[in-house]
């Protein structure tokens, strides 16, 4: 830990939202709050990268007062500091129907973000004249799940990743949080080396394991943990603001 502290420059802090940044209320708590203020004072980029859609989380980077790029829907959308679209990487649709008839055919829960909407366990009539963005399946028995994901791997076209250990979240092939950051990185005119990553689950991995130092919260799945540089405290423990003291604030 302490090698990572003397020899990385932060200019750059990604963080995911559900089960990172937020607490298990959907709230940011205050101490995470002054410490992204504190980093920004500083000059550090905050920047939300999130599996969320941007329709929930302007919200979050508007009452944060972030002013820099936001990373959402898996790295399907960059957003500009004005929230202006800088790059959108789409789902095909016949892709979203063959995943809405494989949850019907296993009598999954699924959710589908398009470009304007969420859609929750229904699909509009003629999905497609819908720009989509994700697919997702909730699944709580874990032999189907393991059903439905082997289907998934063998299209071979998929990016397939998670944000609990009962979803599946299916992205176009190569899209995912890493990729949104170096997108943001190249506007930003800074390395991914500069880049400090936080979170918790699978859809969090490519960004933790790019970034040049990524943080695995203490309630992070396992697999983030092992593929971690370094762990904090969870969610409910403010381990955000640990992490950017310790890792940002301190080293500056």
């Amino acid at each position: 830990m302490e090698y990572f502290k003397n020899t990385v420059d932060i200019k750059l802090v990604a963080l995911d939202m559900d089960g990172t940044l937020l607490n298990n209320q959907g709230q940011v708590s205050k101490a995470n709050r002054e410490a992204i203020k504190a980093a920004k004072d500083k000059g550090i980029y905050v920047v939300l990268s999130t599996g969320r859609s941007i329709l929930t989380v302007r919200d979050h980077a508007d009452d944060l007062e972030l002013t820099s790029y936001l990373v959402t829907v898996n790295g399907s959308e960059v957003w500009n500091e004005k929230r202006e679209l800088v790059e959108r990487n789409l789902v095909n649709t016949e892709h979203i129907q063959w995943m809405w008839d494989l949850s019907k055919q296993h009598k999954t829960r699924f959710w589908a973000i398009n470009s304007e909407k969420t859609w929750h366990n229904e699909m509009p009539e003629d999905l497609h004249k819908w720009e989509w963005l994700k697919f997702g399946f909730t699944i709580d028995d874990d032999m189907t799940r393991e059903l439905v994901l082997k289907e998934l791997i063998s299209r071979g076209e998929f990016e397939l990743t998670n944000s609990t250990l009962k979803n599946i979240e299916v992205n176009a092939t190569g899209i995912n949080k890493a990729r949104g950051l170096s997108v943001v990185c190249s506007k930003l005119g800074i390395e991914m080396e500069n880049v400090m990553a936080v979170g918790d689950s699978r859809n969090d991995l490519m960004m933790i394991q790019e970034a040049g130092l990524g943080i695995a919260m203490g309630n992070a799945q396992d697999i983030v943990k092992e593929t971690a540089d370094c762990i904090t405290a969870t969610n409910e423990e403010d381990g955000v603001a640990k992490a950017i003291q310790k890792w940002v604030l301190d080293n500056k």
